[in-house]
């Protein structure tokens, strides 16, 4: 029996030569740097959009930037505008979003523009959503069209696994994330040889990705706050409280999903699905303020740069707000991914948690806050601890975070998650 375990055993897998891998190098750089311009330019362009939409305009016509009536002004266009790419452009930008993970499927080439296009006046309009989910799309189906013309005898299957680590590198500015989603893919899946020969091409698309995104953007995500320090019994207790709490709020938003989703759906046409949630989110950003809007990246460190700044109410507010026009987002029809406001409202229930016990350390708040509600929401393990860990520069962090990590995982594991097959029904 043991010497049967150990020829099943990953270790006795043989390993690739290096001529079985040399060939993958350069395709792997190829996507790495491609995703990453793909992933800055429509960011960049986004931006720039944003800043007219939401500076000159409002000023030139009389007002307020980022009064009630702009935010609902702007994100009921929002909704229009991007309906009508839904309806009218050809492939209507893809497939339902609410159907779409991280693992994006392969779509044709005459999707892709509109996709683009939404993602960028979705991103600049204010509505809760990353531009993860749709640019990991783009990317995985430009990769299948052109790699498979330019190297035809290459696997059909290389390209998606490159274009989406390519772009997860670039996200996140360092090639580690790419890794662990890659990893956590292949635990499911049978490999033929070792895990860092199965992760060779991956990998080098992955790191190409991130350098390109940190020479031409410098991105960071250290959010500034304080080291913890010395861990000590009461940062294990708050860490034990926080991130399950986390978790569970986040499961309320997970099982709400497909009912506000049907609401939606009801409504049979993206030009009254869209606006209708993007009047929704308006009423909603009247209640939490402006730093609800967007994808919640840069107004997470507007929040940890004055961590006492704000009540814990005001943090609460801030926390279901935003959760709630999360939801609203993804369900209603606009394109975008999850991850990023969930960091913000992980953020914002790490902070309430030091406004109401001074004692919790805000980057411990904010770590573990952050690591329950990507549990929930992503039931990614290893992005939600990586995310967690490198937004808290903090080196004794890690063991508070694994540790908190393994009863926020029990109150997940097994739940539907915020995904839905085309039926409507919770993938699981």
């Amino acid at each position: 029996m043991a010497q049967e375990t150990t020829q099943q055993a990953p270790a006795s897998a043989p390993t690739a030569p290096a001529r079985a891998l040399l060939p993958f190098i350069l395709p792997a750089v190829a996507v790495g740097v491609a995703a990453s311009l793909v992933f800055v330019g429509v960011s960049t362009a986004a931006e720039k959009l944003q800043h007219v939409l939401w500076g000159p305009l409002p000023d030139a016509l009389g007002v307020g930037r980022y009064s009630v009536l702009w935010m609902f002004v702007m994100l009921v266009a929002t909704g229009v505008a991007v309906g009508l790419v839904v309806w009218k452009v050809p492939g209507h930008a893809g497939p339902d979003p609410a159907t779409l993970g991280l693992d994006a499927p392969v779509l044709r080439p005459g999707v892709l523009p509109g996709l683009v296009l939404v993602t960028a006046l979705m991103l600049a309009g204010g509505p809760s959503l990353g531009p993860e989910n749709p640019i990991i799309a783009v990317n995985v189906g430009l990769a299948a069209w052109l790699g498979g013309r330019v190297l035809p005898r290459a696997p059909d299957a290389l390209w998606p696994v490159l274009a989406e680590s390519a772009t997860i590198g670039a996200l996140f500015g360092t090639p580690v994330a790419a890794a662990l989603v890659i990893s956590e893919a292949l635990a499911g899946r049978p490999m033929r040889g070792r895990l860092w020969d199965n992760l060779f091409a991956p990998l080098t698309a992955g790191a190409c990705g991130a350098m390109t995104t940190t020479l031409v953007a410098h991105p960071t995500f250290d959010l500034g706050l304080p080291p913890i320090g010395h861990p000590h019994a009461g940062d294990l207790l708050a860490a034990l409280v926080v991130a399950p709490v986390s978790a569970v709020l986040g499961m309320c938003a997970v099982y709400a999903f497909p009912y506000v989703h049907a609401g939606f759906r009801r409504l049979r046409h993206p030009m009254l699905m869209l606006p209708a949630g993007g009047a929704v989110l308006g009423a909603l950003a009247a209640v939490g303020g402006r730093l609800t809007l967007f994808k919640g990246l840069s107004e997470v460190g507007q929040l940890a740069r004055d961590p006492e700044g704000w009540s814990a109410g005001q943090f609460a507010t801030m926390t279901v707000v935003k959760l709630a026009a999360l939801l609203v987002a993804a369900s209603c029809g606009f394109r975008g991914g999850r991850i990023f406001p969930a960091v913000f409202v992980g953020t914002a229930l790490g902070l309430c948690a030091h406004a109401l016990v001074p004692a919790v350390h805000p980057s411990l708040g904010v770590a573990t806050g952050v690591l329950g509600m990507l549990l929930a929401v992503t039931r990614q393990g290893w992005v939600s601890l990586f995310t967690a860990a490198v937004l808290v520069a903090s080196p004794t962090i890690i063991a508070l975070l694994t540790i908190a990590s393994l009863p926020a995982w029990l109150l997940v594991t097994g739940r539907p998650q915020m995904q839905l097959r085309e039926d409507g029904a919770p993938v699981r």
